[in-house]
Parts: C-alpha cells; sequence; structure tokens
C-alpha cells in the first residue's frame, strides 16, 4: 500500500487572492483511515484532488507510493497517481450514465484498456464489494433507489482497483439507514486493506471510523491528529469551528454532574461505559 506524502504543497485559483493551499506539509499512511474535515472553503477537496492528480501544485511535491508530481509534472505523470487513487465525487450518481450496471461499472476498466475476462472479474468483483446483487448488473442504474445508485458508482471507482479511496462527503442527502449501510461499507473497505480518504461534515463519521483526522482552515493545516485528542480540545474544535459528537458531548455533561467517565466517541462506547453503572455493578 501506498504512503502519501505533500512537501510544501501550495495551490491558487486564477479567481482568488489568497492560496487554496499554503505550504502544506503531511504524511497519510498506508492503510491508514484519515478524515479531513474544516468548514467549507477551507482546502479540503483542493487537497484530495492534489492527492488524485486532477491538479497540480504551484509548489512543492506530493508523493503517493513511488510516484511524485510537482510543478514541472506533465499530464502523464500526473495520470501515475490515478494508478494508485480512486475518487468518489460528492453525489457521484450523478455521474452514471450507462444504460445498464454493468456497463457503468465496465467503463473504467475499458479505458485502462483491460481484456474482456479482466474487466467482467472487475465488475463482479466490484458488485460483490459494495453488496449489489449480481442480477443488478443487467439493469438501468437508474431504476435503482438512491442509495443503491451510489453503491454502483462506487463499484466503478472499485473496479479500477484503487490502493487508495478518497470519499467527498459520500453520504450527503441520504436517509439514516443508507448513511449507516454506506459507512460500514466504507469501514469494511478500510479493513480490506485500502487507504481511506474521507472529507466530511459528520464528526460522528470521524469518531467512529478515522485513526487519522486532517484539521484545515483557510488553506492551512492546521493540526493532524487523532480524534480522541481533537475532541478533547474544545478550543480547538472552537477555532475551526468543528462539532463534538453527541456521545462527546453526553459525556461531558455527565463529567460535570461527577460521574466519573473516560472520553467517550461513539454513543456504542458511551452505553459500554455506562451500563454496569446503571445496572448498580461497579
Amino acid at each position: 500500500m501506498p504512503e502519501i506524502k505533500l512537501t510544501d504543497v501550495s495551490f491558487s485559483y486564477l479567481n482568488r487572492k489568497e492560496p487554496a493551499l499554503a505550504k502544506l506539509n503531511l504524511t497519510i499512511p498506508d492503510g491508514s483511515f484519515t478524515a479531513i474535515v474544516g468548514h467549507t472553503g477551507s482546502g479540503k477537496s483542493t487537497l484530495v484532488s492534489l492527492i488524485d492528480g486532477l491538479i497540480k501544485p504551484a509548489a512543492g511535491t506530493i508523493t503517493v507510493g513511488t510516484t511524485s508530481v510537482g510543478t514541472d509534472s506533465k499530464k502523464t505523470e500526473l495520470a501515475k497517481l490515478r494508478q494508485h487513487v480512486g475518487f468518489v465525487f460528492q453525489f457521484p450518481e450523478q455521474q452514471l450514465f450507462a444504460e445498464t450496471v454493468e456497463k457503468d461499472i465496465a467503463f473504467g476498466p475499458e479505458n485502462l484498456g483491460w481484456s474482456e475476462e479482466k474487466v467482467k472479474a472487475a465488475v463482479h468483483n466490484a458488485l460483490v464489494q459494495v453488496g449489489l446483487n449480481a442480477e443488478l448488473a443487467s439493469r438501468s442504474p437508474f431504476m435503482l433507489s438512491g442509495g443503491q445508485m451510489r453503491r454502483v458508482a462506487i463499484a466503478g471507482v472499485l473496479a479500477m482497483q484503487p490502493e487508495v479511496l478518497i470519499l467527498d462527503e459520500p453520504t450527503a442527502g441520504l436517509d439514516a439507514q443508507s448513511t449507516a449501510q454506506l459507512m460500514d461499507l466504507v469501514d469494511h473497505l478500510h479493513r480490506d486493506g485500502r487507504t481511506i480518504l474521507l472529507i466530511t461534515h459528520q464528526m460522528e463519521q470521524v469518531a467512529r471510523f478515522a485513526d487519522q483526522v486532517v484539521v484545515m482552515n483557510h488553506g492551512r493545516l492546521m493540526v493532524d491528529t487523532t480524534p480522541e485528542k481533537l475532541f478533547s480540545d474544545s478550543r480547538l474544535l472552537a477555532a475551526n469551528h468543528l462539532d463534538q459528537p453527541a456521545a462527546v458531548r453526553m459525556s461531558q455533561q455527565l463529567q460535570e454532574k461527577g460521574i466519573d467517565l473516560p472520553l467517550t466517541l461513539t454513543i456504542k462506547q458511551l452505553s459500554e461505559q455506562l451500563a454496569p453503572r446503571l445496572g448498580g455493578k461497579e
């Protein structure tokens, strides 16, 4: 699995006075689950677009595995990053276009020049990975539910077998059940060995799934930390307009009432801490 490293990376858009990213240094370990958080316009999307090779830095170097790109890199060199990285855009179902699920998922592998047999195997494996029945392969993706359509779009990225998967607000617009199912899928993909980069405004997702949190603010890296350290620092959260997960707020309120509890990031952890006390056990 490739490590991702950004060294003194800056980037500016032509229509903006301030840089979108300024002298950013960041290492994302191979196999990690990294959440990227910050207010709108903080530089999150620019950061992952650079990692995916969609744009090139104005300064600095981006390395994914053994592939490095910089200010003078050509499009072919940027494309090498995408051999490692898959990008699931926000509302990816809006990018579906083919008449069947199978054809939509096969589009990427076919454009990589894979053989027909390899493409079929990739489509089948991608369907299995996202938990869709093989019978859906011949159906129109536009006849599926919203959650299923999003899984088809993710399958189209997974079919190209990326080692790194970037997801930009993957649960935006989904109901609670579909959100839970999709995040369980992302967690499974991580446990299966992929490096995950998740852009999200949902702090509960950060608390439950991430082992690394990157906080962006006005194009600058404010902190690279763990969920535990982030959510225990109320000043850092306030300065970057981030909320605490519900479990953290509840555990702190209980602590203020004299109930000695460790910091708990999820409702499940909180219930496990409280269960013995409510049952009259120490």
